[in-house]
């Protein structure tokens, strides 16, 4: 079935014991609502229907899929359910609360707490331009790595971490929100979904059907987005990085503004060999605050940084 604009659930919707207020998000795979409970409090709905794969039309709750898309569908809604059942289990400060997952309408839904803030990237854009203090960066992703560590611990990946992905509570805590980890299995399976990927945050084994997925995963997407603090936007995609490296070294661009440690970081965070990365987020957290580790023994950001000044990047 080709990709086609789906409709979302109309407000007031009835669904289990939650009622629909209002849509907040669409995408190629998912909608996401603003619902009340029995008790009348706010939650977040995420609902499974990636349109490569089905469509809702004729004002009927329930999707409509084709025979040919029908066992990728069901595999995905799976994907989509266990995904859920193991973020259920994770109880961070740092990471989306999942508080229920449902069958209804032949497909699957995540009810999460409602928060209140703005996205990271929303706090970007206010910012117009100017740079962020470096004590901010620092305390805000050493909170957002703490609760990456806990994914990691479940035997979990983020894989879509972004500016649009994290959230920041009016507290100016920061939330990992909106996982990608079934968009990612549905795609590894031939599914072509608009959006699989984020341009510019996605690590280079991301759009390889064979890559090797890992901790370095999620941690390229990390450097990406403190990145994107620092230029406003998206560093260069990482499948053009690999046809002619064009992006500029945080650790050349800002090096007026933020100390070399920070920067160096960055640029270890974004190269293209994963294993030339940290390898897990107590690597990079550690790298963070300054203390050596037996990972890289205290040099990679810089000798990353000398390579670059000489020539030698990628060798």
């Amino acid at each position: 079935m080709p990709s086609q604009a789906n409709r979302a659930l109309p407000e007031g919707s009835p669904l289990e014991n939650y009622t629909i207020v209002r849509t907040l998000g669409a995408g190629g795979f998912s909608f996401v609502y603003l619902a009340r409970d029995e008790n009348d409090t706010k939650v977040v709905i995420k609902e499974y229907l990636p349109s490569a794969l089905a469509v809702r039309i004729d004002g009927s709750a329930m999707p409509k899929v084709a025979a040919t898309d029908a066992q990728r569908f069901r595999y995905g809604m799976k994907c989509f359910f266990e995904e859920g059942r193991a973020l259920a289990r994770l109880q961070h400060p740092n990471v989306v609360r999942v508080l229920n997952f449902f069958r209804a309408n032949d497909t699957v839904y995540l009810v999460m707490r409602h928060e209140r803030g703005r996205s990271l990237k929303q706090h970007i854009v206010s910012r117009r331009g100017g740079q962020p203090d470096e004590v901010w960066v620092r305390s805000t992703f050493a909170q957002l790595l703490n609760g990456l560590r806990e994914v990691h611990a479940n035997k979990l990946l983020h894989l879509d971490i972004k500016p649009g992905n994290v959230f920041l509570r009016d507290d100016g805590s920061p939330l990992l929100i909106d996982f990608g980890g079934a968009r990612q299995t549905l795609s590894a399976e031939g599914v072509t979904l608009p959006l699989t990927y984020t341009p510019g945050f996605a690590a280079p084994e991301q759009y390889a059907r064979a890559g090797e997925l890992g901790p370095w995963t999620d941690i390229y997407s990390v450097g990406a987005t403190v990145y994107a603090c620092f230029a406003g936007a998206a560093p260069q995609p990482a499948h053009e990085r690999l046809v002619k490296d064009e992006l500029v070294p945080a650790r050349r661009a800002w090096a007026e503004r933020h100390s070399a440690l920070l920067l160096d970081i960055v640029d270890w965070c974004l190269r293209l060999d994963h294993l030339e990365r940290p390898q897990s987020v107590l690597a990079l957290q550690k790298a963070l605050l300054g203390e050596k580790d037996p990972e890289h023994k205290g040099e990679a950001p810089f000798v990353w940084h000398l390579k670059n000044s000489l020539g030698l990047r990628g060798k």
